[in-house]
């Protein structure tokens, strides 16, 4: 084992992103990522401040034959570390990239599944449709029902596809040779896609409101199917957007998965397993919210903004019970 791979196994079983790393030894993370790399080499200095910082001796990090690694600071009760080879990697990240698609098409189903309901129930009590309105609610329930399995079915799929990888979301993960220099390289590929996918992405978002504004402005206040388009074309733009965002990030959080990275440290990895029963009840209550004034309160073209507002719910409590996890 050469110098770059000591560093990446022992940064990865203290649970340290490149970042975190960098910050210790007070270098740049890109100092790290090219000693990781193997495109240099750590001056004595750094080596010695490795060595202490890991609690190995500077012999091991520097001697290419000596393969056994001296006790570190690794948590005694971690369970046995997993390998990871690179046709696994290759083939786990195709798995993602193909449910990056499918999962990004769900969700914009599920968001623009209110869209024939809305359509269909105006134009209803506005007299431009033959219909009574049951037929009207039914047409457009149905549409609705058949848009969310359809939804539902690309999640299940997408869910069963990725199933043999789960435990990258819950073990550690010890990397065979190659594997990270080839997850960061594929990574700072797709770093420019990602960002322009996240940009586009909120910024659709942000300006999703903007049709029924201007249907408010060149047509007035009084109901009239125009509105009701722009409700229809606020949900397009809405799902346009997240469908951009959830692409990209399901892609990124791939790549921080095999690096342990981010999100998925060790120490993170940890934290989701302690909270992933809020987690499934909070989002089962969003679902059952968004249905129960959907259903209940006849409000398919105002209850979308229960997801944007949950997702951004979401982020503050997560925050504040890792912040007394710490605690």
């Amino acid at each position: 084992m050469i110098l770059a791979d000591k560093i990446i196994d022992l940064r990865k079983k203290n649970g340290w992103s490149q970042e975190e790393l960098a910050e210790k030894l007070g270098v740049s993370r890109q100092s790290v990522s090219k000693w990781e790399g193997a495109q240099s080499v750590p001056d004595m200095g750094r080596v010695v401040q490795l060595s202490e910082l890991f609690g190995v001796s500077t012999d091991y990090l520097l001697k290419d034959t000596m393969e056994k690694e001296e006790p570190g600071r690794e948590d005694p009760d971690e369970g046995p570390i997993r390998t990871l080879g690179m046709e696994e990697a290759n083939d786990f990240l195709r798995v993602k990239e193909t449910n990056a698609r499918q999962v990004a098409l769900g969700v914009l189903l599920c968001i623009l599944s209110p869209v024939c309901i809305i359509l269909l129930s105006g134009a209803q009590a506005l007299g431009l449709l033959a219909l009574s309105e049951g037929q009207a609610v039914g047409l457009g329930v149905a549409v609705l029902l058949l848009m969310i399995g359809a939804a539902v079915a690309l999640f299940v799929l997408s869910n069963l596809r990725v199933s043999r990888y789960e435990w990258l979301e819950r073990e550690a993960v010890d990397t065979l040779y190659g594997v990270d220099g080839m997850a960061r390289e594929r990574r700072e590929q797709f770093r420019p896609t990602r960002n322009l996918q996240l940009t586009v992405g909120i910024v659709l978002c942000v300006l999703s409101a903007l049709p029924i504004f201007l249907s408010i402005l060149f047509v007035g206040e009084k109901e009239s199917f125009a509105h009701l388009l722009a409700v229809a074309a606020t949900l397009v733009i809405v799902g346009i957007g997240v469908l951009l965002i959830v692409r990209s990030s399901i892609l990124w959080g791939a790549f921080q998965r095999l690096l342990e990275e981010g999100d998925y440290s060790r120490e993170s990895k940890e934290a989701a397993r302690q909270l992933a029963p809020v987690c499934g009840v909070y989002w089962g209550l969003v679902t059952a919210g968004f249905l129960a004034w959907g259903f209940l309160g006849k409000a398919w073209d105002r209850c979308w903004v229960v997801w944007p507002v949950a997702g951004v719910a979401f982020g503050a409590i997560y925050g504040i019970l890792l912040a007394l996890r710490k605690k």
